[in-house]
């Protein structure tokens, strides 16, 4: 029963940090192009993908998107 205590509280910690990490690349005002934000955003669930790709496309709007926000010939937001 521990085990399974100490499992979850790991899991936990993961998303939480995960999240925080994807959160923060999504609501940045620096650059879109951050390697590990990027990585996070394009691997995350299609709904909260979109979002994130909506979130960076209104602070980045005039620029190319990064991978995962891409549509058609990869010059075109999502």
């Amino acid at each position: 029963m521990k085990i399974i205590k100490v499992l979850t509280m790991i899991l936990v910690f993961v998303v939480v940090i995960v999240g925080y990490r994807w959160y923060g690349y999504v609501t940045n005002t620096d650059s879109p192009y951050n390697e590990v934000g990027i990585e996070l955003n394009s691997r995350m669930p299609g709904p909260i993908n979109k979002w994130g790709c909506d979130k960076l496309h209104q602070t980045f709007g005039n620029v190319l998107p990064p991978y995962g926000c891409q549509a058609g010939d990869g010059t075109q937001w999502l």
